[in-house]
């Protein structure tokens, strides 16, 4: 075989540097241990300075989802997880969409052949074990094939696979970053199937021809594929291409015996966000599962990506399985929301707020300070303000109190003496709103609580509001204020 166009491609692999890889397949939205895969191997290549590198895998048309492409660079773009090389941005070693590279597979699987590393296996097998490598390990006829007779029946138009040749004896070891050293029996392993019938690639096969053509020194991936590690450094030796740092990270659970997924309710990132959290939140959150920071950070909960990127070692990363804890995740995005920005928070919460009030007179900007330290989500957003839209049919035994010492008959005494007060106001601010019903209680020789209480619950109809009575008057404004002071007062009578 003429080895020049061989020759030609490996002097088109960037070397140098630190080059990582997020190959995901378009099969639906990013759940959250593909996420934590993105994030991970974002991480190890921005902390050595290297270059990440998107790669799209399609060779499973069967599973592909329609937009689900879209949805993966919406996700990462959100997440500031830019790449440096990918499908819509090129690059030195492109295509970086499998499909597209499927020319280069069958020559690579060809070369496997004559070097004695794979064969043309002709054995009518069911699709599903082509695809998965899953058949019976009992010793293949064609497996024992001349290499000049097996050549005969593919140019004599037999439909084939090609499979891996596994050496029946002796061991395999690799390295992990995070497992170790992992030796296995060759005996265990299966002749997977390499490029299947429709002479597309297998999964297995494809990931290892892409990592050494594009130059990645670390492949990132779940802990499922231990098992197929055995296989993917075989070729690599069989090849005589040099092996990647394998970073097999363990998985991301629902609870301590099964794994997140989708089928089964479980949230993906789209969900999250849909479910009122933030961005920057989730990225924090996914970051510690099965990863926790050393030295003076080990103390530490809240990451900035920046504070990420400088700190973040693959080596911290747990072998155990982690949980995924919504209330913990509810915690972090808590933070967040209450340690943003009056202007970043009201951006957040601007299109809850109208979807709750719609009420002409409302300042929503007024309305915002008043729940961005009362809110774990944005969805904890419009239940605590929809009262500005519309008063809710109310108890009579939300007037009553013991701390502020109110009950029915003394609440619709504070009313009636506050109407004419508020009434004969001169101007709407909060400041003489605060001065008349604070001089109101003194002069009637009252505690605050006394006047402020009644004043609130006529307003809101509720238990518990962002903002107290004189927020809330300032907010509704005087029309709004008074006509539900009166109605209270007839509530009362």
């Amino acid at each position: 075989m003429d080895m020049t166009w061989f020759d030609d491609m490996e002097k088109r692999i960037p070397t140098g540097e630190v080059r990582t890889r997020f190959a995901p397949s378009p099969t639906g939205y990013m759940h959250i241990g593909n996420l934590r895969t993105a994030l991970y191997t974002w991480l190890i290549a921005r902390h050595a300075g290297g270059r990440f590198i998107l790669r799209i895998e399609d060779t499973d048309q069967s599973r592909l989802v329609e937009g689900a492409t879209e949805v993966i660079y919406n996700t990462l773009r959100e997440c500031r997880l830019t790449w440096d090389e990918g499908p819509d941005i090129g690059g030195p070693v492109g295509p970086y969409i499998q499909t597209e590279r499927r020319d280069l597979y069958a020559k690579y699987a060809h070369l496997l052949v004559e070097k004695g590393e794979a064969y043309y296996c002709f054995c009518d097998k069911a699709e599903s074990a082509e695809d998965s490598g899953n058949f019976e390990k009992t010793e293949d006829p064609c497996r024992s094939l001349s290499f000049e007779e097996a050549k005969a029946r593919v140019e004599a138009g037999e439909s084939y696979v090609v499979r891996q040749k596994i050496p029946r004896e002796g061991q395999t070891t690799f390295q992990d970053v995070i497992f170790g050293d992992i030796t296995v029996d060759n005996d265990t392993l299966d002749d997977q199937v390499l490029m299947k019938r429709d002479g597309l690639p297998t999964y297995n096969f494809a990931n290892v021809i892409d990592d050494h053509l594009m130059g990645i020194t670390h492949v990132v991936r779940g802990s499922e594929y231990l098992s197929s590690a055995p296989k993917y450094t075989r070729l690599y030796h069989a090849f005589g291409w040099p092996v990647p740092e394998y970073v097999h990270c363990p998985p991301v659970m629902r609870d301590a015996h099964n794994k997140m997924s989708k089928r089964h309710g479980d949230p993906s990132y789209e969900d999250l966000k849909a479910q009122g959290y933030i961005t920057p939140a989730i990225l924090n959150y996914v970051t510690l599962l099965g990863w926790a920071p050393k030295g003076e950070n080990a103390e530490r909960e809240f990451f900035t990506l920046e504070d990420l990127t400088e700190i973040f070692e693959m080596a911290s990363v747990s072998k155990s399985p982690s949980i995924f804890d919504q209330e913990k995740l509810k915690y972090f995005n808590g933070h967040y929301l209450r340690e943003m920005s009056a202007e970043d928070f009201y951006a957040l919460a601007e299109p809850h707020l109208k979807a709750a009030i719609h009420a002409p007179q409302v300042d929503l900007k007024l309305v915002a300070p008043l729940v961005q330290g009362r809110c774990d989500t944005l969805m904890d957003i419009a239940p605590q303000v929809d009262f500005f839209d519309a008063l809710p049919q109310y108890s009579n035994e939300l007037y009553c109190h013991k701390k502020m010492k109110t009950d029915e008959a003394n609440s619709l005494e504070a009313l009636k003496l506050t109407l004419p007060v508020l009434e004969g106001l001169a101007e709407w601010t909060y400041d003489s709103i605060h001065g008349a019903l604070v001089g109101l209680a003194e002069k009637l020789e009252l505690k605050n609580g006394r006047i402020m209480w009644p004043v609130r619950t006529a307003l809101s109809g509720k238990a518990v509001t962002p903002g107290g009575a004189v927020e809330l008057c300032q907010i509704l404004g005087r029309e709004e204020t008074l006509k539900r002071m009166e109605q209270g007062i007839t509530q009362l009578s």
